[in-house]
C-alpha cells in the first residue's frame, strides 16, 4: 500500500504576455525635413513584485536617421528612453506574488518603431513591444510513496587469477 510525501519545490505559478505601443518624441539639433530610418538597440529590463503586481522596467536607445538643409544633408539623432509597465499576472492555484517569487522578464518581440512623424522639427515615434512574464514561486508536490523496501544487490569478489604458465597445455 502507498502512502504519500508533500514535496515543496520551485515551479512556475504564474505566466502572461502583454503588448504595449509607447509615444516618445525627439528633438534633433536641426531642423529634419525627412525621417529616412528608425531602429531601437540597447533594450534592457527587469520585472519587480510591486505591491502584488509585477512592474517591468526598461529602457533603449531610439536612432534617427533624418534629412535636414532641403534633403541636401543627413544625419543620426540619438535618444535614451524610459518605461514602466504595471501586469497584474494571474497566478495559479490561489498562488500569492510575494518578494521571494522569482521574476522572469523575456522580449518575445523587440521594441520596433511603428509609426514617425516631425511637427514642428520634433520627431514623434511611436514604439511597439511585446514582453513575457514567468512568476517562479513556491509550490507543494503530492506524491505517492512504496512502503517496500528497496533491495540491496550482493555484489561478489572476483577470484584473482594466478600467473598463467607457458606449458600450461601440458
Amino acid at each position: 500500500m502507498a502512502s504519500y510525501k508533500e514535496i515543496v519545490t520551485k515551479a512556475v505559478i504564474g505566466k502572461a504576455k502583454k503588448t504595449t505601443t509607447s509615444s516618445f518624441t525627439l528633438a534633433p539639433n536641426e531642423k529634419p525635413d525627412t525621417v529616412l530610418g528608425c531602429w531601437v538597440i540597447n533594450h534592457s529590463f527587469r520585472g519587480k513584485n510591486n505591491q502584488g503586481m509585477v512592474e517591468v522596467t526598461g529602457e533603449f536607445d531610439i536612432n534617427v536617421w533624418y534629412s535636414y538643409d532641403n534633403d541636401t544633408k543627413t544625419t543620426v539623432s540619438t535618444g535614451r528612453y524610459n518605461y514602466h509597465d504595471r501586469m497584474n499576472i494571474h497566478l495559479k492555484d490561489d498562488a500569492h506574488l510575494t518578494d521571494s517569487s522569482e521574476i522572469i522578464v523575456r522580449s518575445l518581440k523587440q521594441p520596433t518603431v511603428t509609426n514617425v512623424g516631425i511637427e514642428n522639427g520634433i520627431v514623434k515615434l511611436d514604439v511597439e513591444k511585446e514582453l513575457g512574464i514567468e512568476v517562479v514561486g513556491n509550490t507543494k508536490l503530492k506524491v505517492p510513496v512504496e512502503d517496500d523496501e528497496d533491495e540491496y544487490e550482493e555484489l561478489f569478489d572476483e577470484p584473482e587469477i594466478e600467473e598463467i604458465k607457458e606449458d600450461y597445455l601440458s
